[in-house]
């Protein structure tokens, strides 16, 4: 229970960061810390549960591009997340290039607080 806590409070805390530090990918104005919980939180389940479909249907394109098609696929689960919260994404430029600047932040604050995540 504390490793699925500690990973949706870094998925808020990496949406919230992508926001600041990039155009395309903003909030809602007037959003508040519960709008970037529930970003965080449908970000961890599209990941878990809508990612893994996606790239299992696009294996062969995937196979064809030697693996940058993910970075469509991560791209296309941000605008989903996105059309179900109060993210807000400008087209599929916005969603990614935010979807590669979501994967570096989301890779720093786990290099950072990855131990703290893990239960022994």
């Amino acid at each position: 229970m504390r490793n699925f806590l500690v990973r949706w409070i870094l998925n808020a805390l990496a949406l919230w960061l992508v926001a600041q530090l990039y155009g395309g990918v903003n909030f809602a104005p007037g959003s508040t810390i519960a709008d970037y919980l529930i970003a965080g939180l449908a970000l961890g389940l599209a990941n878990a549960l809508v990612r893994p479909l996606l790239l299992l249907l696009t294996l062969p394109l995937n196979l064809l591009t030697l693996g940058l098609f993910t970075l469509v696929v991560n791209a296309l689960v941000l605008l989903l997340v996105a059309q179900a919260t109060a993210l807000e994404v400008v087209g599929f430029a916005g969603a990614f290039w935010g979807a590669v600047l979501l994967s570096v932040v989301s890779w720093l604050l786990d290099a950072v607080f990855g131990d703290v995540a893990k239960v022994e």
